[in-house]
């Protein structure tokens, strides 16, 4: 099966000292297939062509795994959308617990799809909202590793994934672009949320040269009780602005 997935792709893998079964190969293969005939009916992606869906939503989710790849990890990846990076994550390192936090019913439908026909155990869909989630006991300080590939400010970002990250625990955000005045807000924003910045990452995989980063936090102290707010309230009051 790995020779239906192209070699710049398996290039990639390679690159990131990633070995992938035949299994794995063709269940990433299966996730595309499905992506892109869901995609006809419910808006789940942008990325239409085979090849960059491969590179562009497969490879990049895969590039956290540069900067943390640790053998048992509960992760939780919010706005997940069509599963990226946290679908993806699982069927690369089955062993992990994933969560994965959309707010959107047709896309919580085709996660729930994708994860039966590829049979896949210890990973759940949380249909709602991020800020909701957040306050319930169950979740809040629970997890290893939070991520976030939505298109939202580092200040939200860590707002909304601060409360459900472990004391110890990693953050990670994958951005892209001059960040020079949005970094500044969002490690004031760290600051206010328990957090502490302890990387930043180029991502230089084939086909993915656009100035691609991985922002790696960690958390240092429990996130304080009133965060996260609500959506109103954080687009009106940004954390982090001087």
């Amino acid at each position: 099966m790995a020779d239906s997935v192209s070699t710049i792709f398996q290039e990639g893998v390679q690159q990131l000292g990633l070995t992938l079964s035949e299994a794995q190969y063709a269940q990433i293969l299966i996730y595309r297939q499905e992506l892109l005939e869901w995609n006809t009916r419910f808006n789940l992606t942008a990325i239409t062509e085979p090849e960059e869906v491969l590179l562009k939503h497969f490879l990049d989710s895969l590039s956290l795994l540069s900067t943390y790849d640790h053998p048992q990890t509960q992760l939780l990846d919010i706005g997940t959308g069509a599963g990226f990076p946290g679908l993806v994550l699982k069927i690369v390192r089955p062993q992990w617990q994933v969560a994965l936090l959309e707010s959107t019913g047709k896309k919580v439908t085709f996660l729930q799809y994708v994860i039966e026909i590829l049979h896949l155990d210890g990973i759940e869909v949380l249909y709602g909202r991020a800020e909701e989630y957040a306050h319930k006991a169950q979740y809040r300080g629970h997890f290893d590793l939070v991520t976030a590939r939505a298109v939202s400010s580092l200040a939200n970002l860590l707002e909304y994934g601060a409360p459900y990250c472990r004391v110890g625990g990693s953050l990670i955000f994958p951005k892209k672009g001059d960040l020079t005045q949005e970094l500044a807000q969002g490690q004031r924003a760290a600051a206010l949320v328990g957090a502490t910045l302890v990387a930043d990452q180029s991502v230089t995989l084939p086909g993915l040269t656009d100035g691609r980063r991985l922002l790696v936090w960690k958390q240092q102290k429990p996130c304080p009780a009133q965060f996260p707010r609500s959506g109103a309230v954080m687009a009106k009051r940004p954390l982090g602005i001087e």
